[in-house]
């Protein structure tokens, strides 16, 4: 077909070159995928490089601890990603000897891998004929054919999944799919795509009935939740300070981070003092100081946090908490690691 030869020799002529396409190794190319989801290539590239410089077999990882894991995961986002990816590791390791599954079907029984990637590793890495779906394949094909299923809805991986395998060249899955899929980054962006510069521009319906801008369709995301968290470092005169481990599922699930007092909207700082004072008696604090006179707003796909860190050095020993200079060993979201690294 016209569409796949046109798109083929664009990616021949203007593919990048990514370490993970130097490899058929599944395991590489499934580390870079999950690290590819919801993350640009620039920030993905060192973390992929560092963790195969780290754990240079499925077996490495599946050996190493969690703790481990997120540290080295640190600052990459969606943390959820890395608990799977832990878990995964061990799936493969110890229920299948260390060799990932061969084919579409099989892989999608590992935790943590959806259509997606099970089509990604399976083409890529043993050509086999399935088309890959995902945010850039949405895109080309929905402007290139006009499709204008709602990609948000349920029946638009099947209908996309469908199109996309009748173009499938199965001569050369790996090839097309990541000519499909790079096609999408570089060339049909979500703004400002290339359509003057375009090799499919001669048949694209988008681009004829003038309406790259409105495609895909895509239904408006859910309003993003309001958090504010106040941040308590607790430090004794022996310079150790105390942490906690997020164990409650949600945002950062097993990280470690300050003793927390969250509000459903912003305190007053007389208000915040009563809270600090009803965990901590007030003859056991020496001083309270603001440490950020300026909001932090960390910004999470369906939440905006408000962050504010309240040093709070107490006049007598705690009988737990962790050295100063041991912080930095421990997993933290990234925004506290950061705090840490600027106070």
């Amino acid at each position: 077909m016209e569409f796949t030869n046109s798109l083929l020799l664009w990616y021949l002529e203007n593919q990048r070159e990514l370490p993970w396409r130097q490899t058929r190794d599944p395991y590489c190319i499934w580390l870079s995928e999950i690290m590819l989801q919801q993350t640009r290539v620039a920030q993905a590239t060192p973390y992929y490089l560092r963790f195969l410089e780290a754990f240079p077999t499925v077996v490495d990882l599946a050996e190493a601890s969690e703790e481990q894991v997120l540290k080295l995961w640190q600052g990459l986002g969606y943390y959820s990603r890395a608990r799977n990816l832990h878990h995964t590791a061990k799936q493969v390791a110890f229920d299948y000897q260390g060799q990932f599954p061969t084919t579409y079907h099989e892989l999608l029984k590992l935790k943590g891998v959806g259509a997606y990637t099970a089509a990604a590793i399976a083409s890529i890495a043993f050509d086999e004929a399935v088309a890959v779906v995902d945010g850039n394949v949405y895109r080309v094909l929905a402007r290139f054919f006009g499709v204008e299923t709602d990609i948000a809805s349920s029946a638009a991986p099947k209908e996309f999944s469908a199109l996309a395998n009748t173009l499938l060249d199965p001569k050369r899955p790996a090839q097309f799919n990541q000519a499909l899929m790079e096609f999408g980054a570089m060339q049909c962006t979500p703004k400002n795509p290339q359509c003057h510069q375009c090799p499919l521009q001669w048949s694209c319906v988008a681009y004829r009935d003038q309406k790259v801008a409105e495609l895909p369709v895509k239904t408006k995301k859910t309003k993003k939740t309001d958090r504010y968290f106040h941040y308590l470092i607790v430090e004794d005169p022996q310079r150790k300070i105390l942490l906690e481990k997020r164990t409650e599922k949600g945002i950062w699930h097993n990280l470690y981070q300050f003793p927390l007092i969250e509000t459903p909207t912003p305190i007053s700082w007389k208000d915040l003092q009563q809270k600090i004072a009803s965990i901590w008696p007030l003859e056991t604090i020496k001083s309270i100081v603001e440490m950020n006179k300026t909001t932090i707003l960390h910004k999470l796909s369906h939440q905006n946090l408000y962050i504010r860190f309240y040093k709070i050095s107490l006049n007598k020993e705690m009988e737990a908490g962790v050295p100063r200079e041991s912080l930095e060993d421990y997993p933290f979201p990234i925004v506290i690691y950061n705090f840490i690294k600027t106070y």
